[in-house]
């Protein structure tokens, strides 16, 4: 039965094409969906069929629905393009989410710059870069790019290329930069080498490897023999990558091959990349929410947010099975192409067996996934049952907080929580802290700096939960308010002691364990105790602990590590008269360090844009 205010909604619902947006109680949005009629999409919701929906998660979604609100589009289109947008946004709870917080490595050229350079980013940017991948594996994106600079040697340094240096660095004697800071090559010569090295990656291998061949005639014909050698030895290492390369097909058309498996409420997705007809890669996806889901749904879902994000968009997708939105999919991934795009569900010939052979790796992996998830799952439940023994806890930690403090000689001092549950990192709830009360170098006192303001957002955050009347699952409100079932502080005695003062003046000693780890030996000391603990060296218990002693220690540095950098650099260049946040961001886009700064002419550094010789002359004066 519809609530008063959901009917009157749905009374006024417009027949126009749209997103629509589903919330809870609390205004969270739990679902996103778009339609090209949206009165008929959103009412088939609360229709008694809908009551009846053989998917419980479904029925759970309908009991769930407290508002909804909807945004009218142009077109299907448009209403597909905000979907995407909206559910990378907000993550609902009941949309099918593809997990992929691997950020796979890519190779950047960047295409921007007068004289490209080629590198390795986990970043997407719409900055003019181009972008090569997902590469499955960081040593893969770093192997190609070995490969790539004996073949095309692209330039590494941050030296401003105006191609009249006296000397060349290392690279180029050994034949791994072409030269352009000394004018081997000038700029139109660089940018045809780093364009067929663009077209390398992106599998057009056969008119890279014409190229090179006419250039090494051209060569040799001119007696140049040491400049047709190098074409030949670059012809040479092509086509050792080729041979690596399994021959998929006859033709020379791009295609993805697409297949999925699902088991046990689980859902695995398997995708073949081929480039002119040869199999370049492979990679696997879970579907996360799918288990009452259908394929056609699934597919669709993956689809729409797995190249939403490609670099990349091949000529032709090999599907399992038809969907209700393939043709407005087709029409957007031709938009995002530039050019025609194929959809086909094969029922004979190659195709199908393409498709049947990306079926099996994706039912495989999926079984070898779910064992290795057993597994893990078995040895985290050993682990929580180890430390409840080992501790004298009332039940197993299903949910350890873990605190650490980072300084050097008393500068930029950060605070770091990590949290894992049941056994396993729960990134979402990580927080750091940057210490603002502590002047020099106190871990006690910047430690319970940290917990005091973790303890004070979780009274805040209860406060405000009990003022809501609403019993509905804390997580989804605050993880401020979930309170750990132990706290390990690392450190030894005092910074235990530390932490035991924040819990008494909270009143939280008697509800909170907490331990103190010592790093030397790995020892463990309890409140009111003078002997440590120090679990078996096979411990289960013992590995838990040390794994989230070691992200604690990693989040903490690596967060302390960018302060430094950033203040390093900020502090010198702020001091110049004349160098404001512009001008200090776009030296530092030119140059990349201080160091570069120092060594560059004052020619060099008043070429910048928005410098000028004055603030290139205070710039080499200040530094």
């Amino acid at each position: 039965m519809t609530t008063p205010h959901i009917q009157n909604i749905l009374d006024n619902l417009p027949t126009k094409p749209g997103v629509y947006l589903h919330k809870n109680a609390d205004k969270k949005i739990i679902y996103v969906g778009k339609a090209i009629n949206l009165r008929h999409r959103v009412r088939s919701y609360f229709h008694k069929s809908a009551g009846g929906d053989s998917r419980e998660k479904t029925r759970r979604l309908v009991k769930e629905i407290a508002d909804i609100e909807f945004i009218i589009t142009d077109s299907e289109l448009e209403a597909l393009l905000l979907e995407n947008t909206l559910i990378k946004k907000h993550q609902p709870r009941y949309n099918i989410k593809l997990k992929d917080d691997k950020r796979y490595p890519y190779i950047k050229v960047h295409w921007q710059d007068d004289y490209p350079k080629v590198t390795i980013t986990r970043r997407l940017q719409n900055d003019g870069g181009r972008y090569y991948g997902p590469y499955t594996a960081s040593w893969a994106a770093y192997q190609t790019l070995d490969l790539v600079r004996k073949i095309f040697p692209y330039l590494t340094c941050n030296r401003n290329i105006n191609g009249q240096d006296e000397r060349a660095c290392l690279y180029y004697h050994i034949g791994r930069c072409a030269g352009p800071c000394i004018g081997a090559v000038n700029r139109a010569q660089y940018r045809s080498m780093i364009d067929s090295l663009c077209n390398f990656l992106a599998g057009q291998i056969e008119p890279v490897v014409a190229d090179l061949r006419q250039q090494m005639a051209v060569a040799s014909a001119a007696m140049n023999y040491e400049k047709a050698a190098q074409f030949r030895d670059q012809i040479r290492a092509i086509d050792q990558v080729v041979e690596k390369q399994k021959v998929i097909s006859a033709d020379t058309v791009d295609r993805d091959v697409i297949a999925f498996a699902q088991a046990d409420g689980d859902a695995c997705v398997q995708v073949f990349f081929i480039r002119g007809g040869r199999l370049v890669g492979r990679d696997y996806f879970i579907l996360e929410d799918s288990a009452d889901e259908d394929k056609a749904e699934l597919m669709a879902a993956f689809l729409k947010q797995f190249y939403d994000q490609a670099t990349t968009i091949p000529s032709e997708i090999i599907l399992p099975k038809d969907v209700d939105e393939l043709m407005i999919i087709k029409q957007w991934l031709q938009s995002k192409r530039g050019a025609e795009v194929t959809l086909e569900v094969p029922l004979q010939g190659t195709h199908l067996e393409l498709l049947e052979m990306a079926t099996q790796n994706a039912a495989e992996t999926l079984s070898h996934l779910q064992a290795q998830w057993a597994i893990d799952e078995h040895k985290q439940s050993a682990a929580l049952a180890e430390l409840q023994q080992a501790l004298n806890l009332p039940g197993p930690p299903m949910r350890i907080e873990c605190y650490d403090i980072s300084t050097l000689q008393g500068t930029n001092t950060v605070g770091s929580m990590v949290v894992f549950a049941k056994g396993v990192p729960l990134k979402s709830d990580y927080r750091r802290f940057k210490i603002k009360t502590v002047a020099g170098q106190n871990d006690y006192a910047s430690l319970q700096e940290m917990l005091r303001r973790r303890f004070a957002r979780a009274n805040q955050s209860l406060s405000i939960l009990e003022a809501s009347d609403d019993d509905s699952d804390l997580g989804d409100k605050s993880s401020w308010a979930l309170m750990p079932n132990l706290i390990i502080i690392d450190g030894g005695k005092g910074q235990l002691s530390a932490a035991l003062e924040v819990l008494d003046e909270f009143k939280l000693r008697e509800s909170i364990p907490i331990v103190g780890l010592a790093k030397q030996h790995e020892e463990l000391f309890f409140p009111g105790r003078s002997e440590s603990l120090m679990l078996p060296r096979d411990s289960q218990g013992l590995f838990l602990i040390q794994r989230i002693r070691d992200e604690t220690h990693r989040f903490g540095v690596t967060y302390h590590r960018k302060l430094r950098s950033k203040s390093a650099t900020r502090s010198t260049l702020d001091d110049i008269e004349g160098i404001g946040p512009k001008r200090r961001q776009a030296l530092m886009k030119q140059f990349g360090s201080l160091k570069a700064m120092r060594e560059a002419s004052i020619e060099d550094l008043a070429a910048v844009p928005g410098m000028n010789r004055k603030a290139a002359e205070a710039v080499k004066a200040g530094l």
